[in-house]
This record gives C-alpha cells, structure tokens and sequence, in this order.
C-alpha cells in the first residue's frame, strides 16, 4: 500500500506557497485614490510605474497613491484605454528611490487549477488576501466601452469593489494578471486582464499615452445572412456586420458605404459581427488602403477604405 501524505503536510505546503508569494508581491501592490473612490494597482518599475484598470483612476489627470507600508505619494496619469479597461500612472519616487516592484509572468504558461492569488483593497480593507485557482483560460468580458476584451483569466480567488486594478500573482509571485471584474451576485466568477495583454498595452501607452486604433465611420449590428443569399454569393460567412448608419466625411463614407449595406469581410478577414470588425481596426491600419468586401441588395461588391485613427 502507498503511503499517503499527511494532510498537515499538504496544509503546510499550501500556505508556504501563499505566504511566500504574499512576500515577495505586496510590497508592491498600492492602494489609488482617485476623484470617486478608491482601488487597487500594482507598481512594476524601479522609478514607479503602476498599472490599475481605466475604470479605477475614472479619467483623473493626478491620483494619490498610497504604499503597504502608510507610505503616501502622488502619481500622475501616463496613459489610459477604456477597451482594455486598463491604465498606467507613475508616481512621484523622486524622494523615495528602489521603490518595490512585481515582476509579470507569461499568461500563456497559465493553466488551469493552478494556484491563483489576489491581493487589493476590497472596500478600503488595505492588502487583502485571497487565493484559488485558476478557473478558466481564453474568457471574453465587455468592456465598459463596449468593446470584447478577450484573452481574460477566470479564477475563484475572490475579488470585491476595491481589488480592480491589483495583481493576480502565481505561488513564485509572478503577476499573470490584473483584477478587472466580478459577476454579482454569483460566487467564485472573477477575471483579470491577462498579463501578456497588460503589458504590451502598458508599453503602448507608456509610448504613446493612449492604444492607436484604426477608426472607419459606420454604425453597425451583427445580422445573419439568409441561406439563399450566402448560396448565391458563395459566401463561408453566415452572419455579417449589418450597417445603421455612415458618418458624414467619414473613411466608410468617402469608400462609399451605404446605410443597409452588410459587411462580410475586412482586410482579408472574415467578419461575422461588430466584435470582429472590431479586432481588425488596429493601429496598422491606419492610413492603409483596406478592401471590404460588402452585401448590398443582395449582390457581393467590393470597397477600399483608408482607415483614418480613431479619436479620442
């Protein structure tokens, strides 16, 4: 018979793992205070950057900070994006050199089960603890845009009001996520920005101060095709992107789009609803002569459009 390990040992295991992350990340993780509340960010520079979600520092130009240890300093915002639903500031760290900083883990090295810990400011109880596992892989969330955030990590690890924007750490203390949302008032359905994702928009906005998107000018709705018309047209889409309106000088209008028109392609891809029209309207696109490929009564046609960026 195998021997089995004693259930302290695993116990023991466990809450070593747990503590040792803790050590090695809450140094880290500060509480913002911004205009309407206050939230959770994690510092991930030497000199004091932090990344937290958009939705925490709410469009405030300066932010205060506040440290693990009662240290208070002020930040200002570096860049922000509302469809990623994340934002870097950088704080003040002129008289406070070697600030503690966390180091991001690889997302796609994530797997499910794992072990997964939170650490923020739920309801202004500062340095909050919690741990699970992690529950799923590849999620998508609605932005408060509007926007599909993809590529989201689900865990059990509870989040409350006050831990968006704090680090979702593995047991080496690894950030592979930032706590963006919860589902009231379901229990154990919690997701965090994945930190692959996290850290190029955090470049991006470091560079540039905000994420560069392609912008086209039209209002639009998922519809499905009916069957005679995909046969007809030899289309391998069956639902395009059905378009309400065309703004006035806008690239779609000056291409030639039309109210009623449905879009089933861009760029090469398929599009099949808004969302996907949305993942191609990238920076790379602007200012590039695009084709689309369009129903209109009926009949497949083609356009080319010149995205302009989007503005802000």
């Amino acid at each position: 018979m195998i021997p089995q390990p004693d259930d302290r040992e695993l116990l023991d295991a466990y809450s070593s793992a747990v503590t040792r992350a803790v050590d090695l990340i809450a140094p880290a993780v500060v509480r913002i205070d911004a205009g309407r509340g206050s939230g959770s960010g994690v510092i991930f520079t030497p000199d004091g950057l932090i990344l937290s979600n958009c939705h925490v520092i709410d469009g405030a130009a300066h932010v205060r900070v506040v440290m693990a240890d009662g240290r208070s300093l002020q930040a200002d915002l570096v860049g922000d994006d509302v469809d990623t639903d994340l934002a870097v500031v950088r704080a003040d760290a002129s008289s406070e050199p070697g600030l503690p900083w966390a180091m991001f883990g690889d997302s796609r090295a994530v797997r499910v089960g794992q072990l997964a810990i939170a650490i923020g400011n739920p309801y202004g109880f500062q340095h909050s603890v919690t741990a699970g596992v992690v529950s799923a892989l590849g999620r998508s969330l609605r932005s408060r845009s509007g926007r599909l955030m993809d590529d989201i990590v689900q865990t059990d690890a509870s989040l409350n009001p006050g831990n968006s924007g704090g680090p979702l750490v593995t047991s080496r203390g690894e950030v592979i996520g930032i706590n963006t949302a919860t589902i009231q008032p379901a229990q154990g359905l919690c997701f965090a920005i994945a930190s692959n994702t996290a850290r190029y928009v955090a470049a991006r906005l470091i560079r540039d101060g905000r994420i560069r998107r392609s912008y086209i000018g039209l209002a639009g709705q998922t519809v499905p095709i009916p069957r005679p018309v995909a046969r007809a047209n030899q289309l391998a889409v069956t639902s395009g992107v059905f378009v309400v309106s065309v703004e006035t000088k806008s690239p779609a209008a000056i291409a030639g789009l039309r109210d009623g028109d449905v879009v089933l392609a861009f760029a090469g891809q398929p599009v099949t609803g808004v969302d996907d029209l949305h993942r191609l309207l990238t920076d790379a696109r602007i200012g590039a002569a695009t084709p689309m490929t369009i129903l209109r009564s009926g009949a497949r046609r083609q356009l080319t459009l010149i995205p302009s960026e989007k503005p802000r």
